[in-house]
């Protein structure tokens, strides 16, 4: 009909007929581009002319993945908040912290922690001191370490941290515990326990030092059977009665001499002192009293222990964590050397008054003369 009308139009059919052209494109064009922009999203959203845009996001934006020739609706970065609606940034932080699952902390009680040790056997070597560490392994109470780590005379130097890492595991209400004889007798082992904890337990096996002397070169003789004979070491002199000092294992025994430098660091009553002696004929009081001292319950008792024969001192019985009865090995127990009786004398008289003023200090009696 429009064409008719046109028809009838004079000179200005042609210009009439582009205006109403440009309009009719325009509207189509128009119309394009509203089903354009209400169909930007997909049916996970609506269109941003319908006020509630949910576009595609990418990996980097809620995890979805864009679509194939479809673009996202806004660009990465934080949405406008509407009026009066609080920030994201608000929102978030009025929102309750994500809920961790619980740790479980289980398996590392049970466990424990490595700690340095409480108590410290310091000495005699070839006093007992092994014996009296495999008894008091047997407490609940106390975790020990089996070996000797030398820390405090050999390997100082490495640190308390590599100390640390030595320790067996323990739990709060137990006490950690090392031995190395050899501290007794080194200059420098006070003033470095003293360094880690002036509250450190102290435990000293001694023995009677003419018998610790003579177990001493029994047990060097096993390994080195071409040194000289014991009283060649023991004596710069022997018919003047000169005893070598120098000589370690005689040495070793002058326990007054080496007390003196402990107590600069320690009161006397952080240091515990075991009968070698009684160890073997009342281990059930010896270690009762060792127990007394770390202030734990008398666990061990005469129930604990039998005597063997064969080797001459007490062993462990079995326990339900021990099938087998516990003795110790059998580098312990060695039968002695025999040495001339008139050497034992001798060496008697030289120990006489470091004895006496050792009794005298530690206000106990051992016997020995």
């Amino acid at each position: 009909m429009a064409y008719r009308v046109l028809g009838r139009a004079g000179p200005a059919q042609p210009r009439r007929a582009r205006r109403l052209l440009f309009a009719f494109t325009l509207s189509l064009s128009c119309t394009y581009l509203c089903y354009s922009l209400l169909c930007c999203c997909d049916d996970l959203g609506q269109s941003r002319l319908l006020g509630a845009p949910r576009c595609l996001r990418g990996h980097g934006a809620g995890g979805q993945k864009l679509l194939p020739k479809s673009r996202p609706c806004d660009p990465p970065g934080p949405t406008p908040s509407a009026p009066g609606a609080p920030s994201a940034a608000t929102a978030a932080a009025a929102a309750p912290a994500p809920r961790l699952p619980a740790a479980n902390h289980s398996g590392s009680a049970k466990m424990g922690t490595k700690r340095l040790p409480q108590a410290l056997i310091v000495g005699v070597k070839k006093g007992g001191t092994r014996a009296v560490l495999e008894f008091i392994r047997v407490h609940p109470d106390v975790r020990a370490l089996g070996t000797e780590p030398h820390f405090f005379d050999r390997n100082y130097g490495r640190g308390l941290d590599w100390y640390r890492s030595l320790m067996p595991r323990t739990l709060e209400s137990q006490i950690t515990l090392e031995k190395t004889p050899s501290y007794f007798v080194t200059q420098e082992a006070p003033r470095r326990i003293f360094n880690m904890s002036r509250d450190t337990k102290l435990i000293v096996v001694v023995r009677n030092p003419v018998t610790r002397a003579i177990s001493d070169y029994t047990q060097t003789l096993s390994k080195k059977p071409d040194i000289p004979t014991f009283e060649g070491l023991s004596f710069r002199n022997r018919t003047l009665g000169q005893v070598d000092v120098s000589w370690n294992a005689i040495r070793i025994g002058m326990y007054a001499l080496h007390l003196e430098s402990w107590l600069q660091y320690f009161p006397l009553a952080q240091i515990h002192f075991v009968s070698g002696e009684r160890l073997i004929t009342d281990p059930a009081g010896e270690m009762g009293r060792v127990q007394d001292f770390l202030g734990i319950k008398r666990f061990i008792t005469d129930k604990h222990f039998y005597f063997n024969k064969t080797k001459g001192f007490p062993c462990l019985r079995k326990t339900e964590s021990s099938l087998l009865p516990r003795c110790l090995g059998k580098s312990k127990g060695r039968t002695h050397v025999q040495i001339d009786p008139e050497v034992i004398d001798q060496l008697r008289e030289f120990y006489r008054p470091y004895n006496i003023k050792f009794y005298e200090t530690v206000g106990q009696d051992f016997r020995w003369e």
